[in-house]
C-alpha cells in the first residue's frame, strides 16, 4: 500500500485495505481470546499480548475485557442489556419512546450507521474513554489512557517517517475496514432469525448460548481471517476454548453444525431485524411491527 502511494497511484491501495483489514480482524480475534484467558496457558502472557494488540486494534484491552465478560454473562437476557452488545429494544419499549427517541433508534439501526459510521465512531472515538465504566475505579482509566498514549506515539512516529497523507490514505482505510467487518460479525452472531431473548427469570445460559448465538458457516479462508469466531454458539458455551480448537469441537460433535446455522446469504436477512417481539418471541423489522399494529386495529367483519 505504501508502494502504490510512492508511485503516485494511491487509489490502488484502497482494494488492498480489504485484506489488510481482514488481517487486523484476525489480530482482534487473538486479542479476544487473550481476554478470555484461552490463547495461552499463562494469564500474564494472555494479558500482555492482549494489551499490545489492543494498541493496533484501537481497543483498550483491560476495559474491553471487562465489558465483554458482562456481555457473556448476560447474552440474550432482556434484563441485562447494555454492555458489549448491539442495542436492541422490544416492541413495547420502542413504542413507549418519544418521537425523537424513535428517530434516534431508527438512525442507530440503519445499515449505513450500524456498519459504516458506527464502527468508525466506536473504534476511533468511543474507545478513547472507558464509557460505561467511568466510575468503576482506576483500572478502566489506566487501560484506556495507556492504550491512547501508545496509539499517539505510533501515530506520531508514522507521521514523522511516512507523512500525514500516507497515514490517512493507508492506515485509516485499513482500520475502518476492520471495524466494519468486526461489527458485522458481532451483529450476525446475535441478531439473526431464530435467535432467542428472555427475561432474567426465564434466562438459561446454555439455551442462550446454543440458540441465541449463531453458527456462522463461513468459507475456509474467511474462517481463518475471522479466527473461527463464526462458531459462536460453542464459544458462548465455553469461552475457554481457544479459536484454534473450535473447529475440532465441531468435528467431534457434528450435531452442533445444524444448531443456529447461518450462511452468508442467510445472514443478510438479519439486517432489517431491529425489534424483539415478546409475544411472538422473535426479532422483527419496523415494517412487520407496523403491519402487526395495523392488523390489530383492523375491525373484524
Amino acid at each position: 500500500m505504501w508502494w502504490t502511494l510512492d508511485i503516485g497511484y494511491w487509489w490502488l491501495s484502497l482494494p488492498l485495505a480489504i485484506p489488510a483489514g481482514g488481517f487486523l480482524v484476525r489480530l482482534f480475534m487473538i486479542q479476544h481470546d487473550c481476554g478470555h484467558g484461552s490463547f495461552f496457558r499463562e494469564r500474564a502472557a494472555n494479558d500482555w499480548v492482549g494489551r499490545v494488540l489492543g494498541v493496533f486494534t484501537f481497543t483498550p484491552y483491560d476495559f474491553w475485557q471487562r465489558t465483554h465478560a458482562m456481555h457473556h454473562a448476560g447474552s440474550g437476557n432482556l434484563d441485562r442489556r447494555g454492555f458489549g452488545d448491539i442495542d436492541t429494544l422490544t416492541v413495547s419499549e420502542y413504542l413507549a419512546l418519544s418521537r425523537w427517541g424513535k428517530l434516534r433508534y431508527r438512525i442507530y439501526r440503519h445499515p449505513a450507521v450500524m456498519f459504516g459510521v458506527g464502527p468508525a465512531y466506536l473504534f476511533l472515538l468511543r474507545h478513547r474513554l472507558p464509557i460505561g465504566l467511568m466510575r468503576s475505579g482506576w483500572r478502566p482509566w489506566v487501560s484506556t489512557m495507556a492504550t491512547n498514549a501508545a496509539i499517539a506515539l505510533i501515530v506520531a512516529v508514522l507521521i514523522w517517517f511516512i507523512g500525514l497523507k500516507a497515514l490517512l490514505l493507508i492506515h485509516v482505510p485499513v482500520l475502518l475496514t476492520a471495524a466494519s467487518i468486526g461489527v458485522w460479525l458481532f451483529y450476525v452472531q446475535h441478531q439473526f432469525e431464530g435467535t432467542t431473548w428472555s427475561h432474567d427469570r426465564e434466562w438459561n445460559m446454555h439455551e442462550a448460548a446454543l440458540h441465541g448465538s449463531s453458527y456462522y458457516a463461513l468459507p475456509l479462508p474467511l474462517r481463518w481471517i475471522t479466527a473461527n469466531i463464526g462458531v459462536h454458539h460453542v464459544h458462548h458455551l465455553s469461552s475457554k476454548i481457544p479459536y484454534y480448537r473450535l473447529q475440532r469441537v465441531m468435528n467431534e460433535h457434528p450435531q452442533l453444525r445444524e444448531i443456529s446455522r447461518l450462511t452468508m446469504w442467510q445472514s443478510l436477512r438479519s439486517i432489517p431485524l431491529v425489534l424483539w417481539d415478546e409475544n411472538r418471541r422473535r426479532l422483527i423489522s419496523f415494517r412487520e411491527m407496523r403491519r402487526a399494529r395495523a392488523e390489530a386495529n383492523f375491525p373484524a367483519n
